[in-house]
């Protein structure tokens, strides 16, 4: 099944949280979730409230959102976050 947000929303899919540290520690169950995830899917964009959204962001980019944006919802045994584009705080992009 596929999902297509309307306007101007996204569907991600949360990134894992990290269970090593960078020098090979084991870290505790108890983390909080990170606040990184992959696009998935992304609206048409559209006139909004009479605003003309031109969507920026694309299906694979890796962006970093509010702790509380959006709203999660599970398909198929996995779990995804629906937000606006303007939720997203940035675009994270490799060197």
């Amino acid at each position: 099944m596929k999902i297509k947000p309307l306007f101007d929303r996204i569907v991600i899919k949360q990134t894992e949280a990290e269970t090593k540290t960078a020098s090979g520690l084991i870290l505790a169950g108890n983390q909080e979730k990170p606040q990184t995830g992959i696009v998935q899917s992304v609206g048409d964009g559209g006139i909004i409230d009479g605003k003309e959204i031109v969507m920026k962001i694309k299906v694979g980019d890796k962006v970093i959102y509010p702790k509380y944006a959006g709203s999660e919802f599970k398909l198929g045994g996995e779990t995804f976050i629906v937000l606006r584009q303007s939720d997203v705080l940035a675009i994270l992009e490799e060197d």
